[in-house]
């Protein structure tokens, strides 16, 4: 969700640039695709999970987000996990129903550099959606999609070459 936060900043002109690394898509990006639907099966088939925090399984988490990770390293990072916003979740995932638009990003107003980070093998925010936050920004975005990588990109074996792509962009697109 730290991605959407950062679009919404940007939106008010509070960003120099914006680095999006697997983000939440905002509201007119349809996001729910079955991989999705399976990340939050547990949380999506209980009548009012948007009142309330939600937690994925463990079984949830490693589909979704850790599956590259080593079996250690899942459980390790699972056991850091918290509670996150049910209202949140359903702002961003069910943006159609929520009369408040609480995820709506005005692209208009994005006019500061935007990278756009996906994990071919991410399943909670595939590359095919995150693909699309970047065509919204396309004045002032560049997409990346990085093969052998899912949702924890700066955590999977290999972040290394995520983090060298995203300081040369910084290096040349933050003056």
């Amino acid at each position: 969700m730290g991605g959407l936060l950062s679009q919404m900043l940007a939106e008010r002109g509070l960003a120099k640039a914006i680095v999006l690394l697997t983000p939440a898509s905002p509201a007119g990006i349809m996001a729910l695709r079955m991989s999705v639907i399976k990340s939050f099966w547990s949380v999506m088939t209980k009548w009012g999970f948007w009142k309330k925090p939600m937690l994925q399984t463990f079984d949830e988490a490693v589909y979704s987000m850790m599956h590259l990770l080593p079996p250690g390293e899942q459980k390790s990072s699972y056991e850091k996990f918290v509670y996150e916003s049910g209202r949140a979740a359903f702002e961003i995932g069910f943006w159609l129903f929520d009369s408040r638009k609480a995820s709506k990003v005005d692209e208009s107003k994005v006019t500061c550099p935007v990278l756009v980070i996906a994990g071919k093998e991410d399943r909670i925010t595939p590359a095919s959606v995150v693909e699309k936050v970047a065509e919204k920004y396309k004045p002032v975005s560049t997409y990346r999609a990085f093969e052998h990588h899912a949702h924890w990109v700066v955590g999977e074996p290999g972040w290394q070459d995520v983090a060298a792509y995203v300081e040369e962009w910084l290096r040349q697109n933050v003056k």
